[in-house]
Parts: structure tokens; C-alpha cells; sequence
């Protein structure tokens, strides 16, 4: 009995000691282990009563409900969002699934009830066009003003020619007066 536990205990030595050594080289590598776990692990708010039975299909759900933004939150999918009108239409999603419609009818489903908004990847079309070309129009406009405000600001002031003998003569003269 003492020998199995001075075992154990000498196999957590062991296993701490291996983790301290990966670990505990660097502050960096600890680091590198958080991110790669946050990386790995999905963010997801689907519950347990909703996944489809099917796995072909739960899997696209799951893939239609990334490209489906929630109307509640800011920029976040169905599939990560733990508002109820989220787990709504993810049943939704499900239901249509379920009932044969195919990927794109389920969106334009959706897209009818609610808009554009609710695609994560809005379509191009004359309403969306602020949406896709602002932001290039903004840094065009920035560059244009950012250009002419350099052409027409004032030059740097000129270099001055030197004085001629006459005009450091007569400076001279006009500042010995003044102390005078």
C-alpha cells in the first residue's frame, strides 16, 4: 500500500515536473498554450435538445447558422449567440432542414423574415452598396483630402538672400542709432 502511493505520488512529481518543464520555460509558451486552446475550442451556444439526430444535417446547421447574424446582438451568429430569438432560429433552421428545404431556401427564409441584416454576408445590391463600397469611398475621399490639404498648405518660407554690402552698411547704421 505505501509503495503504490509513494508511486503515485512520485508519478505527480513526475507529471508536474513535465508540465512545469513545458510550461515553464517561457512565459511565452504558456501564453501560446491559452491561445491555441481558445483557438481549438468552438464558441458555441447550441443546446443539447436542439441537435438534429442526423449528423449530415446537424452539420449544416451548423454551418447555416455561422452565416446567420443574430437580430438582437451586435455581429454575433445564431450559432454563438445565447439570445432566445437565437435559439429560435436555430430551431428554425433545423425545421426547414428537417422538412427538405435546401441550404439556400432556409437563408432566404430567414432573409425574408428579417432582412438582410440577419446574413452575416449581406448580398451586393443597390441597398447594400453603402455597406460594401463606404468604407472605400471614406479612405478615397480621406487620400483626396489628405492631397489637397498638402498642395495648398504654405510653402516653407524661403531661404533669404544674403545682404549686400550696401543693405549690412546700412543695418548697421540703423542699429547703432538705436543705441545711441
Amino acid at each position: 500500500m505505501m509503495r503504490e502511493l509513494f508511486a503515485v505520488r512520485n508519478a505527480g512529481r513526475d507529471i508536474a515536473g513535465t508540465l512545469r518543464e513545458i510550461f515553464g520555460r517561457t512565459v511565452g509558451g504558456l501564453a501560446a498554450a491559452v491561445v491555441a486552446l481558445l483557438l481549438v475550442s468552438p464558441v458555441s451556444a447550441l443546446m443539447p435538445d436542439e441537435i438534429l439526430n442526423d449528423p449530415a444535417l446537424e452539420a449544416r446547421a451548423r454551418a447555416l447558422s455561422k452565416d446567420l447574424r443574430c437580430v438582437v446582438c451586435q455581429n454575433e451568429s445564431i450559432d454563438s449567440s445565447n439570445a432566445e430569438i437565437a435559439r429560435q432560429m436555430r430551431l428554425v433552421v433545423r425545421e426547414r432542414l428537417v422538412a427538405g428545404d435546401g441550404d439556400g431556401q432556409v437563408l432566404s427564409y430567414l432573409q425574408a423574415r428579417y432582412g438582410d441584416y440577419v446574413l452575416m454576408k449581406p448580398p451586393i445590391k443597390p441597398e447594400t452598396y453603402l455597406l460594401w463600397y463606404g468604407p472605400a469611398v471614406v479612405l478615397v475621399l480621406g487620400a483626396i483630402g489628405a492631397g489637397v490639404y498638402l498642395l495648398r498648405r504654405p510653402k516653407a518660407a524661403e531661404v533669404a538672400e544674403p545682404l549686400t554690402a550696401a543693405e549690412r552698411a546700412r543695418l548697421n547704421r540703423l542699429l547703432n542709432k538705436d543705441d545711441a
